[in-house]
């Protein structure tokens, strides 16, 4: 899927969106513009500069010795993507609708309307053989783990700040790893971690800051 450059206009200023940034789990059925896809990618874990730690392409959101070790999945009603930074675009993965896995069993449905569900993947491989200073224990799998959920977090703490500055909802949360595992086809160095939902706020509806 190509999608537009980001537009870095607009939104509210920082201490703006820091005061409005919360969980808003009633989120509606209204489908995300292109351009709004392509600037919340970008804004989760987009290429913001050609020259980054260790000779890597910089990004939005820090990462273990810039192993950029999450990849980011965009399950959306006709299919889920695989978001490629380097050149900005949404490389399809599956088809169908797989928004429905992308939340934990038992979990509010509240978002089951949503338009767009982000679904997290660590790349342990890129952790273990990072381009950049190799950090004690970077093969150590506690260090691992607690590495790409730290990065995970961040990545996930941009979508909620862009939400926030430009009027969107989002709601972080887990997901049915398991079946994701296998309709994704991921390898075994790859492991789903959790999920996202992002969308228009459904008018009318209660949210529940988080």
């Amino acid at each position: 899927m190509r999608l537009p450059a980001p537009r870095w206009s607009g939104g509210k200023s920082l201490f703006a969106t820091l005061r409005l940034r919360r969980t808003q789990r009633a989120i509606s059925a209204r489908r995300l513009s292109r351009q709004a896809l392509s600037n919340i990618v970008w804004a989760a874990f987009g290429v913001n500069r050609q020259k980054g730690p260790f000779g890597l392409l910089g990004r939005t959101a820090a990462s273990a010795s810039n192993s950029q070790e999450i990849d980011l999945y965009v399950a959306l009603e006709q299919g889920t993507y695989r978001y490629e930074p380097a050149l900005h675009r949404l490389l399809p993965v599956a088809a169908g609708d797989l928004r429905r896995f992308a939340i934990g069993r038992g979990q509010s449905s509240a978002g089951d309307r949503a338009p767009a569900r982000l679904i997290y993947v660590a790349n342990i491989d890129r952790l273990a053989h990072s381009a950049g200073f190799m950090e004690p224990g970077l093969n150590d799998p506690l260090v691992q783990q607690s590495y790409y959920y730290v990065d995970t977090g961040l990545i996930a703490a941009n979508v909620y700040l862009y939400a926030a500055s430009m009027g969107l909802a989002a709601w972080f949360h887990n997901c049915d790893k398991s079946a994701l595992t296998r309709r994704l086809r991921l390898r075994d160095g790859q492991r789903v971690l959790f999920a996202q939902t992002i969308g228009h706020p459904a008018n009318g509806e209660a949210s529940r800051p988080g």
